[in-house]
């Protein structure tokens, strides 16, 4: 005589298979709202050094030296919590980040010199770099499968919104109360979030599982996030002799994960690299070729308002369609802006039009690439995954930015430098085409979750 094992489901499957709660919507919101400190940062860069070598006689070196620094910082911080994340916690991770960089990004605005100045900026970027890994990673270990994608896009979107939040302080505070008025604001505005987050935001759940919490934390837990619904199908427990996971470094370089991986860092070096190319030197090119000061901040609002439009689009067509589709349609789109912006540059309309087209689909393919990367990787290994992949986007201004300074440099025009930034982006649709050649088999999880053996009472007996 049998009797039929009841279905049994892993905390992510039962998160995969549910609805989006109010307490998941309250996650992604809170989501948002910690990226606009990646935005807000920014400005730091646009509006406060500039200043500083006039107001400090500060050599433009040690600037130099300070934003290249701050940058390596950055990546050096993503690279280093990712690992950290997948082991000990992407909520404990994400809440320090954010508490590193406000405070001390506040602190710059204390300073006397540059010394002490590149010191906090180089503590706060280390403190930045483990932010967007663990926000991104909380929001897509918390949200449906079906919902995931479009969630982690719209959550980056927080970026862009600080970007055009830090320009509109900058305007209102640097020439009335200083630049050192905008750097506390913009260093103790993201620590108010920081209640919220503690006490709204649970830890993953591969991560409670993975660290052999008691089975209560982990259903306390999904109790919170997803309330009112059955859990007595959900297996918590964790096998005795279970296997120790392998590091979570080795499973995103594993043999069938790796391809990804390495088409995930070209998309991210070559999507931020050519952005930071076009906001830096639009601006000095469009001058260069008869254009006003004011006609350049005009191209540059445009580029700026079409991504926060491009951004929150683009999450609510990942809902509707394959997200590989929508990557490879946003670079196509963003080749063409840029073929017709180089041949056409030479007029004003032409050059406004592709300003917005290319904001709309950069910043919005970044945004794919987030929710992308957000599912190529099991939960074990996510943060590990998503912060190594956003530190070579990081890595991308700095080798994109010295290359588009070699080409203003040797005097080429910008119809030239914008026919030749379409080629790395030609070169990932072919490499979104592969991502999607790819998915359709998907590598065997490294380290499936937990199922527990049928139980006495539901096991076979002759």
């Amino acid at each position: 005589m049998t009797t039929d094992t009841p279905l049994q489901l892993s905390p992510q499957e039962f998160i995969d298979r549910g609805q989006m709660s109010r307490r998941q919507w309250l996650i992604v919101i809170l989501g948002l709202l910690m990226m606009v400190a990646e935005g807000l940062d920014a400005t730091i860069a646009a509006f406060v050094y500039p200043v500083i070598v006039k107001d400090w006689g500060t050599d433009l070196d040690a600037v130099t030296a300070t934003v290249t620094l701050g940058i390596l910082a950055m990546v050096v911080g993503g690279v280093a919590v990712g690992p950290l994340a997948d082991r000990h916690g992407r909520k404990v991770i994400t809440v320090t980040g954010i508490a590193v960089f406000g405070l001390a990004t506040a602190g710059m605005g204390l300073t006397q010199g540059i010394g002490p100045l590149a010191g906090l900026r180089i503590v706060a970027c280390l403190g930045l770099g483990a932010v967007l890994p663990g926000v991104m990673a909380l929001v897509a270990d918390w949200t449906p499968a079906r919902r995931r994608g479009q969630m982690v896009a719209l959550s980056f979107t927080g970026v862009t919104a600080g970007t055009t939040l830090g320009g509109v302080l900058s305007s209102a505070l640097v020439s009335t109360l200083g630049w050192r008025t905008l750097l506390v604001v913009c260093g103790l505005a993201p620590l108010l979030l920081l209640p919220a987050v503690v006490r709204f935001v649970p830890e993953s759940v591969s991560v409670l599982t993975g660290r052999g919490r008691p089975a209560a934390d982990v259903r306390r837990a999904l109790s919170e996030v997803v309330p009112d619904q059955d859990l007595s199908a959900v297996a918590v427990t964790r096998p005795a002799l279970r296997k120790e996971p392998k590091p979570s470094l080795r499973v995103i370089l594993a043999r069938g994960i790796a391809p990804v991986t390495v088409l995930l860092w070209l998309c991210f070096f070559v999507g931020l690299g050519v952005v930071f190319v076009i906001l830096s030197y639009l601006p000095l090119l469009t001058e260069r070729m008869g254009l006003s000061s004011a006609q350049a901040g005009i191209a540059v609002a445009l580029f700026g308002w079409g991504g926060l439009a491009g951004q929150l689009s683009v999450s609510f067509a990942l809902k509707r369609f394959d997200r590989f589709r929508v990557l490879t349609a946003l670079w196509g789109l963003s080749v063409l802006a840029l073929v017709a912006a180089g041949l056409w540059a030479v007029q004003f309309a032409a050059l406004l039009a592709a300003a917005f087209v290319l904001g709309f689909c950069l910043p919005a393919a970044n945004a794919a690439l987030q929710a992308i990367a957000a599912v190529a990787y099991p939960p074990s290994a996510r943060a590990t995954g998503m912060s190594w992949a956003s530190s070579m986007g990081k890595v991308g201004p700095v080798v994109c930015g010295l290359l588009g300074g070699l080409m203003v440099k040797a005097g080429w025009t910008l119809g030239t430098v914008l026919l030749v930034l379409a080629v790395p982006v030609a070169l990932c649709i072919v490499a979104a085409l592969a991502l999607q050649s790819r998915s359709r088999t998907p590598a065997p999880q490294p380290h499936p979750a937990p199922r527990p053996l049928a139980t006495p009472a539901t096991a076979e007996r002759p």
